[in-house]
């Protein structure tokens, strides 16, 4: 399956509380009984006119038909999950798969916003936490930029494929780079080798994508170079922003705790060298969902802690 978007247009609109609006309600049932009946010029007329504009009917026609209902069937079910982004969040259960639906309402109550997540396998599996026991997978002292399970620690988790994700990256004095913040040899995580948390099989491998110059983004190889692994309990584990040519590991490989796999880069999405870990449900991270990776035995801000998900703002490193 592919991601699925359409527009996502500006949002003037704020909402607070996690009520359904009743004309939200009533836009999403509208929206699902046209989708049901093929009735593709209702929904371009529930568009705005900007909307109108970026997709013609007959690109909604397309969209929908060869996309949509093609790969995932009719809807089942429509319900309200929560506010985001100016907008409300349905999941939504199709035949064949399930994901969200963002919907936004401009003041005449036209669509003015409409973007369908990456949908899941009805099978898929869910992945609470890790059961499998980790550790953190570099040496020496590092920054919690984003983690833990709230959006205001961790902004990952408005994201269902990479809720509870981690950045990780190197402070010194409060900072992380010395003299020019323009080079990545000056970032004190950059070059730094990322090992196993645990024995794993290698399951995937992307390399030879060009490490960005700090501050300039790579959205289009979003993980940049990238390792993924699969413990024997089935999960996955996402390295993402790895230094280009430094994986050391290859597709089907059996590696060790301890294993160095590459090394910290600044390669993908983002915009200074740092570590991106998550735990995924699958391999395949535009459709996977996350879960919450804790940590067998750490240190955290110089007190040991066992079974522990480490959060925004903290100082780790292994307890040994």
């Amino acid at each position: 399956m592919r991601l699925f978007l359409l527009v996502f247009l500006s949002l003037p609109y704020l909402f607070f509380g996690q009520q359904e609006d009743p004309n939200y309600a009533g836009k999403a049932l509208a929206f699902q009984q046209a989708y049901n009946t093929s009735n593709y010029v209702a929904i371009f007329n529930m568009f705005d006119i900007n909307m109108k504009q970026a997709l013609p009917l007959n690109k909604t026609r397309e969209f929908f038909t060869n996309n949509v209902k093609q790969q995932m069937g009719n809807i089942q079910q429509m319900r309200f999950l929560e506010l985001r982004n100016g907008g409300h969040v349905y999941r939504t259960n199709f035949d064949k798969a399930v994901t969200d639906i963002l919907i936004s309402l401009d003041a005449s109550l036209s669509i003015n916003g409409l973007y369908i997540y990456p949908p899941q396998p009805l099978d898929a599996p869910v992945i609470e936490r890790n059961s499998t026991p980790m550790k953190l997978p570099f040496d020496d002292k590092w920054y919690v930029f984003w983690g833990g399970i709230t959006e205001e620690d961790n902004y990952h988790v408005a994201y269902e494929n990479q809720k509870y994700a981690y950045d990780f990256l190197i402070l010194n004095d409060g900072v992380s780079f010395n003299e020019s913040p323009k080079q990545n040899e000056n970032y004190f995580a950059f070059g730094k080798e990322i090992k196993a948390p645990c024995n794993a099989r290698v399951v995937k491998v992307i390399d030879g994508v060009e490490d960005n110059v700090p501050g300039v983004l790579n959205s289009v190889d979003v993980t940049g170079n990238t390792v993924i692994l699969k413990t024997d309990n089935d999960e996955f584990l996402l390295f993402a922003h790895l230094k280009n040519g430094s994986i050391l590991v290859e597709t089907g490989q059996d590696i060790y705790e301890g294993d160095v796999i590459g090394l910290c880069g600044n390669s993908g999405n983002s915009t200074e060298p740092h570590l991106h870990l998550s735990l995924q449900n699958t391999e395949d991270f535009p459709l996977t969902i996350g879960g919450k990776l804790f940590f067998d035995a750490i240190l955290v801000n110089g007190e040991i802690e066992r079974d522990y998900l480490p959060k925004k703002g903290e100082y780790i490193s292994n307890s040994n």
